[in-house]
């Protein structure tokens, strides 16, 4: 059978094709913003300052104001979506539903290269932290890695009540963590700290370009977030409880965000030394604690934040992986579920295999002038804001194709919230392929990812479809209510 457009072909499956791939239902509202801040929380322990070294401090903070309207406008527009369309998709359900099978296969391929690349990232912070803490050698931070996707992974396929449970916890603790730290650093407070960098002037040493520059860095005290909607057919009431979890984690978030970047910039060791550090944040509790046992304990317990960001991107493309996999957009066999915990095992440890294997390869040809992890962030960032920018088209085709769509919650920034976010992410987009010459190398390799999966939909997979919850959906509605 073929949809109108004779583009993509769907198949029939027997009977007991959506047997082996059922989720189980768990989460209320608490748990679904834990989820979202979860999956972001690390973002605050690593990552964003390599944006110092673009932009400086003056730079990375215009960058995180600007990037910070940018996931108002993303937010904002998946609490409309998502109820709407409360599928396990998620951006791929949103895409499928406003753009067919095509928008949906841009959007999802983006936001999958995101999900399963984002805990490489995580994972490369989780060794350097745990190697500064124990002081083990260079060569045993694949280790690390290794251990942390093995612990993870199980534990997400345990079951979703554990792993569910477990995500409050630890995002609970990586708060905490932050909280002991921002008051700590309060006493340490020196501005002339965070403005050492030399350049055209101390607040923007790189000038405009350098605020350019930190874009792709400021997104990672947010990236994420739009993880949530993947949690649709395992929360409650996702009608009612998704617009509260995405905004409450929103508004959270952005909270921690300036209070990190301008408490732990704003002290020793200072904005020049944290642009390279591959735990900024221990670096922060030395000053406060010293250098003895207690700063290596508090250390230890910052791992918190970066493990809450692990467990719950891990859970993110596993249900990614799974929603595509069950429509037929990648493998089949990735959305088969475990018959008693009711998890998509196969897909969680494909994506684990998939991000150590991107995050070994990079640590092993990158050279000792590359920092893995960021090489990895602008990696990510590049899937994300191509996701971005199809989400926001799709929130305002779905609006103009679709006006009747029943909306339980609608954006009070409506279509233009949307278009401000989709130009940024845009301008993010752009940001990536002119900035650093290193990173400009690895975001074309993503992107040579990016082709390669578009390849593989047009000569393969668009002729193997299933009508899964999202596509039966979508074909319904449109034959209901027409394109607009």
């Amino acid at each position: 059978m073929s949809d109108d457009k004779k583009s993509v072909q769907y198949e029939v499956v027997d009977d007991g094709y959506f047997e082996k791939r059922g989720l189980r239902r768990h989460a209320r509202v608490w748990s679904l913003w834990a989820l979202g801040v979860g999956a972001v929380i690390s973002g605050d322990f690593f990552g964003w300052n390599f944006g110092l070294a673009q932009g400086g401090f003056g730079g990375l903070l215009v960058a995180t104001a600007v990037i910070t309207v940018m996931y108002g406008g993303l937010c904002f527009s998946i609490a409309e979506m998502s109820p709407a369309l409360p599928h396990t998709g998620g951006a791929y359900s949103f895409a499928r539903t406003a753009m067919g099978p095509w928008g949906a296969y841009l959007t999802g391929l983006a936001e999958n290269m995101e999900y399963v690349l984002t805990p490489a990232v995580i994972v490369v912070a989780i060794g350097s932290y745990l190697g500064a803490i124990f002081e083990t050698p260079a060569w045993a931070e694949p280790v690390w890695w290794a251990v942390a996707y093995s612990a993870f992974v199980g534990l997400n396929v345990y079951g979703v009540e554990v792993s569910f449970r477990f995500t409050v916890l630890i995002t609970f603790a990586a708060l905490a963590t932050l909280g002991v730290f921002y008051v700590g650093a309060i006493g340490h407070f020196d501005l002339s700290r965070a403005l050492d960098i030399e350049g055209a002037s101390r607040w923007f040493p790189h000038g405009v370009t350098g605020v350019f520059g930190a874009l792709p860095f400021a997104i990672w005290f947010y990236l994420a977030i739009e993880e949530l909607p993947l949690a649709a057919e395992e929360a409650h009431d996702p009608v009612r409880d998704m617009p509260k979890g995405i905004l409450y984690g929103l508004l959270t978030l952005v909270a921690t965000a300036f209070l990190t970047l301008v408490l732990n910039t704003a002290m020793a060791p200072g904005a020049e030394a944290l642009s390279t550090s591959e735990e900024p944040l221990f670096d922060g509790f030395r000053t406060i604690f010293g250098d003895g046992i207690g700063a290596k304990a508090l250390a230890l317990v910052a791992v918190t934040g970066l493990v809450a960001s692990f467990h719950s991107i891990i859970f993110a493309y596993g249900r990614q992986i799974y929603s595509l996999s069950r429509a037929g957009y990648f493998p089949r066999v990735l959305s088969v579920t475990g018959a008693k915990a009711k998890t998509p095992h196969v897909a969680l440890i494909a994506g684990a295999v998939l991000g150590y294997g991107a995050a070994l390869v990079i640590h092993f040809t990158g050279g000792q002038q590359t920092s893995v992890g960021a090489v990895l962030i602008n990696m990510a960032v590049f899937g994300a804001v191509i996701s971005y920018v199809f989400q926001m088209a799709s929130y305002v085709l779905l609006r103009v194709r679709f006006p009747k769509l029943e909306r339980p919650y609608r954006s009070p920034f409506g279509v233009a919230g949307a278009v401000v976010a989709m130009v940024i992410a845009l301008v993010t987009l752009v940001a990536l392929f002119v900035v650093d010459p290193i990173y400009r190398l690895v975001v074309i390799g993503a992107a040579v990812w990016y082709a390669a999966g578009l390849v593989y939909f047009a000569v393969y997979a668009r002729h193997r479809l299933v009508y899964s919850p999202e596509e039966e959906f979508a074909a319904r509605y449109e034959a209901e209510h027409g394109g607009g």
